[in-house]
């Protein structure tokens, strides 16, 4: 369907000519025309396939026909999990409505809040924004929430992942009863579809993926290697293999600025990003990325889910989510609008209980990848008379990793079990 045949203001038209799109993806032709209608929308599809446009056109186009005189309150409220999606979101929304007179504001942590208060004061018609930071303003009595007339959860299933659900709760209290409401997920859990229930009014449902699965795009591999020698192998597939931009997921903060040092180390460009870098330093470590002058950058779920990165060749699991569906959320940060990509998993035998939880939900098993060139690295223990000297030296003899397992990376389907989940700063 070409973007013509939705109905869309001319306005609109020409802000999405001018961004080189022509036809509409399945969501947005699917979710556009129930979203104009005033339909509450549940909206199930993974990145990247234009989820954004989805909502913000129609949002859009409604309240550029209400507009009259400069509204001093919100009249569309848009909620993601992390800084980098509220800004990324916003900055779609501005682009947009180039050519509308609306006022778009974006209200996230780890930036000053009085520029904002500023901004708010002026009066806006659209407000994108965490909601930590949102609760900051309401509670300051910065902001007024009685006017919303359209809201939206954007990546709802990362937000109750990310234990903002009571956060949620909260902020809904604040708008009016009688609203149009949106909600998107790239996953169904239970938590899901109660949230769903609770908020959606007869919702349509758009939903242009299976539930629950890893981009068609993407190719999968995991790598079977001990856990002492994941960085070498890492280092030496980036280097053998030429990739020019990668997105390596780690566990915690720690271990992201571990192994962005232990790149750098080993000559490739590398950065971190995760909770406790404030936004400049994210921003920063983003734009370097993007513009090629960082080659690898290292990521904390948090810090990384949302992120829109255009030619992302590869995206590597060093550490395996503790959330099975995370595990999608990650990999589809590559193979986007119709691109491919690769998603890399580096496993070790700790991390068999985890991959078994993946394989479950995806029904397949992960295709084992195999480097021949790589020999491992062996780091001797420091000289008696030199305590604590970390020497790397490579071994003529390298021993090969084996799993124990005869069926590798085809694992059975046994769940360790559910694991607690907690709130992570965003």
């Amino acid at each position: 369907m070409i973007f013509e045949e939705l109905g869309l203001k001319p306005e609109l038209l020409r802000a999405v000519s001018s961004r080189g799109y022509k036809t509409t993806t399945p969501i947005q032709a699917q979710a556009i025309p129930a979203i104009l209608k005033g339909k509450d929308v549940l909206g199930g599809a993974q990145t990247g396939t234009g989820k954004t446009a989805a909502f913000a056109l129609p949002i859009l186009d409604k309240l550029s026909n209400e507009r009259i005189s400069k509204n001093k309150y919100p009249k569309a409220l848009i909620l993601t999990p992390t800084r980098e999606l509220a800004d990324q979101v916003g900055e779609s929304f501005i682009d947009y409505g180039k050519f509308l007179n609306l006022n778009i504001i974006k209200i996230y942590g780890g930036v000053k809040i009085n520029p904002q208060i500023a901004n708010l004061r002026n009066g806006t018609d659209i407000v994108i924004a965490t909601p930590g930071r949102l609760l900051d303003h309401v509670q300051q009595k910065t902001i007024n929430l009685s006017k919303i007339e359209i809201l939206v959860l954007d990546e709802a299933d990362r937000m109750l992942d990310m234990g903002f659900i009571n956060d949620i709760k909260k902020i809904i209290r604040f708008l009016p009863e009688h609203r149009q409401n949106l909600m998107f997920s790239a996953t169904y859990s239970n938590d899901i579809k109660a949230l769903a229930r609770g908020i959606l009014q007869d919702p349509v449902s758009v939903e242009v993926t299976k539930r629950n699965a890893a981009a068609d795009k993407v190719e999968q591999l995991v790598h079977f290697i001990d856990k002492n020698q994941k960085r070498h192998l890492l280092a030496h597939l980036i280097k053998e293999e030429s990739w020019y931009r990668v997105l390596i997921f780690v566990k915690t903060k720690h271990g992201a600025n571990r192994l962005t040092s232990q790149l750098q180390k080993g000559g490739i460009p590398s950065a971190a990003i995760h909770g406790n870098k404030s936004q400049s330093a994210r921003a920063r470590a983003l734009k370097n990325f993007i513009n090629g002058d960082t080659q690898a950058l290292v990521a904390t779920d948090v810090a990384a889910r949302g992120l829109h990165l255009e030619d992302l060749s590869h995206v590597v699991n060093f550490d395996l989510p503790n959330i099975p569906e995370d595990y999608i959320h990650r990999i589809g940060r590559t193979g986007r609008a119709g691109k491919s990509g690769i998603a890399i998993s580096l496993i070790s035998p700790d991390d068999k209980p985890l991959l078994n939880r993946i394989q479950k939900i995806l029904k397949d098993p992960v295709p084992v990848g195999v480097s021949s060139t790589f020999k491992p690295v062996f780091e001797p223990a420091a000289p008696k008379n030199q305590p604590g000297k970390d020497k790397t030296v490579h071994n003529n003899k390298p021993k090969k990793f084996k799993s124990k397992n005869k069926n590798v990376g085809t694992f059975g389907p046994k769940d360790s079990g559910p694991q607690k989940r907690r709130r992570q700063s965003a």
